[in-house]
């Protein structure tokens, strides 16, 4: 064998497929983490309404020992999260939420919609919200919206303009005991998602 040259038995994997393929299990795998993060705020907002672990346990599909071990992990003098359910909250989390569900909704209404890789991007967590990943979403739901003007219920434009008057006018900052910025997230794009519905 010559220097570094590695005899490869026929039908191995070459380094390279299996980086390629280790890449894809690692998104995978730090898109698990962060699911799990979130599932933890989400059991400490919860907490913060007065629910019991059991009714934590149903929501979550956890057993209620699992919630209770997440429940021990939060600090005794730290103040459990905050968090107001009005649609009309002004801060950076909350409007990207809004707006990944209008895009969301566009993505599921309009054939060969625009934002539509985005929005499964986000969802399989290969995107995250940047100010510049933001800037990208609202191009394309602003392009999706003008072309499928006619296919797309009015509310929706209500909607995308209002989110972007609060991201173009300066977003005001979450308050200090409020829920981490991937809950109030999260929570946005529920409450949105279900107005644009009519659940709300």
């Amino acid at each position: 064998m010559e220097g570094d040259a590695v005899r490869q038995e026929p039908g191995a994997l070459s380094e390279e497929q299996a980086a390629r393929m280790l890449a894809g299990m690692n998104e995978v795998i730090r898109a698990g983490e962060e699911m799990r993060r979130l599932r933890t705020e989400m059991i400490r907002l919860f907490a913060g309404f007065g629910w019991t672990q059991d009714k934590i346990a149903r929501i979550t599909q956890m057993s209620q020992p699992a919630v209770s071990k997440q429940m021990t992990r939060f600090a005794a003098d730290e103040p459990l999260p905050r968090l107001g359910v009005a649609l009309q909250q002004h801060d950076v989390a909350w409007l990207e939420g809004r707006l990944w569900a209008l895009a969301e909704e566009v993505a599921e209404t309009l054939d060969a919609a625009r934002c539509a890789r985005f929005v499964a991007a986000l969802a399989r967590g290969r995107r995250r919200f940047t100010p510049q990943s933001t800037d990208e979403l609202r191009r394309l739901l602003e392009a999706d919206l003008r072309l499928g003007a006619a296919e797309l219920p009015a509310a929706f434009r209500t909607a995308y303009d209002e989110i972007s008057r609060g991201l173009d006018t300066g977003a005001e900052p979450a308050g200090p005991a409020s829920a981490a910025a991937s809950v109030r997230r999260t929570v946005a794009r529920q409450l949105q998602r279900d107005r644009l519905r009519g659940d709300a």
